[in-house]
């Protein structure tokens, strides 16, 4: 498939190397895209912007469209951060999480309550301190979700923002309520104790191993559980 064309004699394509099987399956989807595009050589080219074909792009526009994304998607979080086994304290903190509320360091940076030279991961990965670096990306404490997975014997990848990470990880098991439960419960739990230990870190110069927080992962589980 070095080259790839469609119509009379015509070649859209002609590429410098053999492609790769995953590089061919793109060029057949993007050909299956386009295949029922009817080309009209007699009408001006104009972009569109389909949130507003009539008034088109605007600053404001793409602003209010992002924004209300937000809000949807947190508003998706809501239901699962009110956990009746889980103590109230540990809900709010999930609930600053996702409105990005935490005195995370880059938050810390933006209210000036510590200086930019300060904003590095308490770890000491080399990381810039942020919700999503620190519960999710730091390589010190995103390997406990990789541990917690193994521990209830689910599989999921992780996506980027953490609202979705929430979402997904209480649904990685199935449509059981009961199942849901346990995993929205675990998922609460791994917040809690990551942002402990990072607290940990900075006042009490106390470091656990990935595997020591999986223990406390378990142990608060089990607190909660059996409170209930």
């Amino acid at each position: 498939m070095s080259v790839l064309g469609w119509g009379a004699g015509g070649a859209a394509w002609s590429w410098r190397r053999q492609l790769w099987p995953w590089e061919e399956a793109m060029v057949e989807e993007c050909r299956a895209l386009l295949s029922d595009i009817v080309l009209q050589p007699y009408v001006t080219d104009r972009w569109v912007w389909r949130i507003d074909p009539g008034g088109g792009y605007s600053v404001r526009g793409a602003y209010d469209l992002l924004t209300y994304r937000d809000e949807q998607d947190v508003l998706a979080t809501t239901d699962l951060v009110w956990h009746k086994q889980v103590p109230l304290k540990v809900s709010v903190v999930v609930w600053r999480l996702l409105r990005n509320r935490l005195p995370t360091k880059d938050n810390l940076v933006r209210r000036h309550v510590i200086t930019s030279d300060s904003h590095f991961s308490v770890t000491g990965c080399g990381g810039l301190e942020n919700a999503h670096h620190l519960f999710l990306s730091c390589p010190v404490f995103a390997p406990l979700w990789s541990l917690i997975r193994s521990w209830v014997g689910i599989s999921s990848a992780d996506p980027l923002e953490v609202h979705d990470h929430f979402v997904q990880f209480a649904h990685s098991a199935g449509s059981s309520r009961a199942r849901r439960s346990f995993l929205q419960l675990l998922w609460l739990c791994d917040i809690w104790v990551v942002w402990h230990e990072r607290n940990n870190i900075i006042f009490k110069a106390k470091k656990s191993t990935v595997h020591e927080m999986l223990d406390k992962v378990k142990t608060h589980l089990l607190w909660w559980m059996k409170a209930f």
